[in-house]
């Protein structure tokens, strides 16, 4: 299934673009953090280096998403992946100039971010024009495995550089992924058909509006997208930087046991996508909803038993969780939103994932100062399960009045 797959061309070409872009997207995302506690060895701006690469989704995470329902997505990924290697390349040039500072990290972070807000939804809306709707599961596998699956080999690659070069050339080899990933995307073929409507801010604003109220009036997607935005605010704050915080507390080398762990759930998130598509040929919200509750549970777990070997078995659930609900989430985006507004519709989910990321980061960043970084894991994890497992409660309730009022009918 998955070989017979993999020997296709474009879909080949298309996977293998967006796992390297993935592998410097998160190489650069760990660098910007390491880099930042270095130069200031402050929690606060840490965090706020975080923010940074959120905060683009929410000015521009919408707009990202019209544009990618206008242009032809090819030629955009290969523009978006070839401007980011001078970024990126910036870095290095100004930290052996002497000239690297907190101000320019948070500038070039801002940037790379504003660019995957063009990038991502544009990569994702791409899947649907080149698989059939039987295909599509097992493609969402390949592609979630191959994206998040960097980070086993991405700790690898960080702690190698760590050691033997230092962070600044996590920058390096960003630049290198950037350029192979935009070779990969010529070589995809798809069909892509001319935008009709009128390209203007005006159409861009209604463009947004009406899938709004599309989004509003349907009860799958209504519901996604506001269980979306609890999960992922309770898990990011906690899972990006208090997991970091935690591990520098215990050990000097925080660094590589927070890339080593980052692998393990690279590692487990690997075997649950392929273990997917095997038992689940189309998913929904309540399978949506066990992983979020799966999800949680490692949060609570690792918040728990607040020790080094166990941030590693906390991983281990969260990297089951995370996938379930992630494949439920897109298979349910791309089969339910119409094509001629996917773009809009995972730009719309990127939008809110920022949101929640930033909200998280900010709220729970100024809770941890007061508040110890256990407590906040347990109150997350707490909060991730209760409300999956309520919903699913809820759901079951529900099915059972309905069964019950049909029979005696």
């Amino acid at each position: 299934m998955y070989r017979k797959l993999f020997t296709n061309a474009t879909i080949r070409y298309y996977l293998l673009g967006g796992g390297i872009s993935k592998l410097g997207d998160v190489l650069s995302a760990m660098a910007f953090l390491f880099l930042a506690y270095e130069i200031t060895g402050s929690k606060i701006l840490t965090t706020g280096m975080a923010i940074a690469e959120t905060v683009p989704y929410l000015l521009f995470g919408l707009v990202g998403g019209v544009v990618a329902d206008w242009v032809k997505k090819k030629r955009l990924l290969i523009l978006l992946d070839v401007i980011r290697v001078p970024l990126v390349a910036s870095i290095v040039i100004f930290y052996y100039a002497g000239l690297l500072g907190y101000v320019h990290l948070l500038i070039v972070s801002f940037l790379i971010q504003t660019i995957g807000c063009f990038f991502n939804p544009t990569h994702r809306a791409v899947l649907p024009l080149i698989t059939d709707e039987e295909n599509r599961t097992v493609v969402n596998s390949m592609n979630d495995t191959l994206q998040r699956g960097v980070t086993v080999v991405s700790p690898f690659i960080s702690v190698w550089l760590l050691t033997s070069y230092g962070a600044i050339h996590f920058f390096t080899v960003d630049a290198l992924t950037y350029m192979i990933s935009a070779l990969c995307f010529l070589k995809v073929q798809v069909k892509e058909s001319k935008y009709p409507g009128k390209r203007s801010i005006k159409g861009a604003w209604l463009s947004i509006v009406s899938f709004r109220k599309w989004a509003c009036e349907n009860i799958t997607i209504r519901t996604l997208f506001l269980f979306t935005f609890l999960i992922v605010f309770l898990n990011t704050w906690v899972w990006e930087v208090g997991l970091l915080l935690a591990l520098s507390e215990m050990t000097t080398k925080s660094e590589e046991m927070y890339s080593i762990i980052q692998g393990i759930f690279g590692a487990v998130v690997i075997g649950t996508n392929l273990v997917i598509p095997l038992v689940f040929k189309r998913m929904n919200l309540a399978i949506y909803m066990v992983g979020s509750f799966i999800w949680g549970a490692g949060v609570l777990y690792y918040g728990l038993w607040y020790e080094l070997e166990h941030f590693f078995i906390g991983a281990v659930f969260v990297g089951i969780g995370i996938p379930i609900a992630g494949l439920a989430r897109v298979y349910l985006l791309q089969t339910i939103v119409p094509n001629d507004q996917l773009g809009r519709g995972f730009s719309t989910n990127a939008v809110l994932l920022y949101l929640a990321n930033t909200l998280s980061l900010a709220l729970f960043g100024i809770l941890s100062s007061f508040i110890p970084i256990q407590t906040i894991m347990i109150v997350s994890g707490v909060s991730m399960t209760t409300v999956s497992a309520g919903y699913l409660v809820m759901m079951n309730t529900n099915l059972r009045r309905r069964l019950t009022v049909q029979f005696f009918k």
